[in-house]
């Protein structure tokens, strides 16, 4: 039924548990995964005053250099929750939005399936605090698993 699924996660305890059922899914399938990560862009807007562009360069570095180890950290444990018998990917992908880097890439890799965690959360929750997981469900040409 599914053979390539795109899994999405950033390493929190809630994500984690996609994780966990998109390994028990593929492996019951025989399909294979990517994991996915992804590091939005660094708040440029955030920074004011004369030196702005000077102490902005400075924390950029630093905000991206951060991003990949975690990165590396959240796929690494990711890759080796996968068991031997499932292939599995790692992907970071750097300066985007989470869904808008999840839906380019699914359909990039040719996924049939996403994998994704969500808080669930509704009405003023979601409107102030967004939700990566309903943008993707709202634009994706692919069925998404979400486990909350």
């Amino acid at each position: 039924m599914y053979k390539h699924l795109l899994i999405a996660t950033d390493g929190s305890e809630l994500a984690d548990k996609g994780v966990a059922h998109g390994l028990t899914l593929a492996k019951g399938l025989g399909a294979s995964i990517t994991f996915v990560t992804v590091s939005e862009q660094f708040p440029i807007f955030a920074w004011g005053g004369a030196m702005a562009g000077y102490a902005a360069g400075d924390e950029l570095a630093a905000y991206q250099e951060e991003a990949r180890k975690y990165a590396k950290e959240v796929l690494d444990k990711s890759k080796a929750s996968a068991d031997a018998g499932v292939s599995a990917e790692v992907v970071h992908v750097e300066d985007k939005r989470p869904a808008e880097a999840i839906l380019e890439l699914s359909q990039a890799l040719g996924c049939d399936l996403i994998v994704m965690a969500s808080h669930g959360r509704r009405g003023l929750g979601k409107l102030l605090l967004g939700s990566q997981t309903a943008e993707v469900l709202s634009y994706t040409e692919i069925p998404v698993l979400v486990v909350r």
